[in-house]
C-alpha cells in the first residue's frame, strides 16, 4: 500500500493497462473483463483486477499529465513489482493523413518538460517505448487485422488546445523526430520503465486533429476507443508475456 494506492501487493497483476480516465478504467473492467474486483479508489483513481480470457490483468487509471502518471507508474513498478504497463490514451493528430479514431503505437516520446531532471537530476527529452512489448502489440494487431500506425509523439505539459500559438510549438519540435501526435503522459511512463528496468508501451486513439479541425465529444472519448482496448487486451494474451 502507498499514500495513493490502497491495493495490497497481491491485488495487482503483473501486467497493467493504464488509461488516463478513471471512468475509462471502469468501462474496460465492466465491458471486457470477468471476475473483476475494485482494488483502488483513493482519489477516485479507480483500479480493477480481473481476467480477460483467463489472463489476470489490472486496469489502473493514471490521471492526466506526467506528474500523475509519474506517481502511479513509479509505485506500480517499485512497490507492486509490475512487469508491463501499457498506456491507453487519446491524442491530437499532427499528421494530415491521420483520421479520427486511428490507433497509434508510440515509438518515441519527446518532451520539453523537466520530468527526468526532477526525478534524478538528469536532462533528458526523449524516451523510447520497450521494443519487445511494442513487437507483441504489433504482432497482435496483424493477427487481429487491426490497423495500427507507429510513430513518435510529443508529451506536453499543457493541453495543446490551450497553447497560445500552436504553430510556434510546432516550429520548436525537432524536424528529425517526425512527431505525428500530442499527448501528456507517455514520456513519464517510458522514462520510469527504463529507470526500473521494466517494460512500457503506449497505445493512443486520435480524438482531434490539428489539420482537419475534427474533435470527438467527451462521451466518444470515453467509450469509442474499443479497437485500442481490444488490441491491448489481446496483446496481454501473448504467451511471451
Amino acid at each position: 500500500m502507498t499514500p495513493h494506492n490502497e491495493a495490497k501487493k497481491e491485488d495487482i497483476a503483473d501486467i497493467v493497462l493504464m488509461p488516463g480516465d478513471p471512468l475509462r478504467a471502469k468501462y474496460i473492467a465492466d465491458n471486457f473483463m470477468q471476475d473483476v474486483k475494485l482494488v483502488n479508489s483513493i482519489r477516485n483513481m479507480f483500479a480493477y483486477t480481473g481476467y480477460y480470457n483467463s489472463k489476470r490483468i489490472t486496469v489502473f487509471a493514471s490521471g492526466m499529465g506526467m506528474p500523475s502518471m509519474g506517481i502511479y507508474a513509479y509505485e506500480l513498478y517499485k512497490f507492486y513489482d509490475v512487469k508491463y504497463i501499457i498506456r491507453l490514451g487519446s491524442c491530437g493528430a499532427y499528421l494530415p493523413t491521420l483520421n479520427l479514431f486511428d490507433t497509434i503505437l508510440v515509438d518515441n516520446s519527446y518532451t520539453e518538460g523537466n520530468f527526468s531532471f526532477g526525478l534524478e537530476g538528469v536532462h533528458c527529452n526523449l524516451a523510447h517505448a520497450d521494443d519487445f512489448l511494442n513487437n507483441v502489440i504489433e504482432d497482435t494487431a496483424k493477427n487481429k487485422n487491426i490497423s495500427l500506425i507507429k510513430g513518435n509523439v510529443i508529451c506536453s505539459e499543457v493541453f495543446d488546445y490551450y497553447v497560445k500559438d500552436l504553430n510556434v510549438l510546432l516550429k520548436r519540435l525537432p524536424d528529425n523526430f517526425n512527431i505525428i501526435g500530442a499527448e501528456m503522459e507517455s514520456f513519464a511512463l517510458f522514462y520510469l520503465a527504463k529507470y526500473f528496468d521494466r517494460k512500457a508501451a503506449c497505445l493512443l486513439t486520435v480524438v482531434d486533429s490539428h489539420y482537419k479541425k475534427e474533435e470527438a465529444s467527451a462521451e466518444l472519448r470515453q467509450t469509442s476507443l474499443n479497437n485500442m482496448i481490444e488490441l491491448a487486451l489481446n496483446a496481454c494474451l501473448d504467451k511471451r508475456l
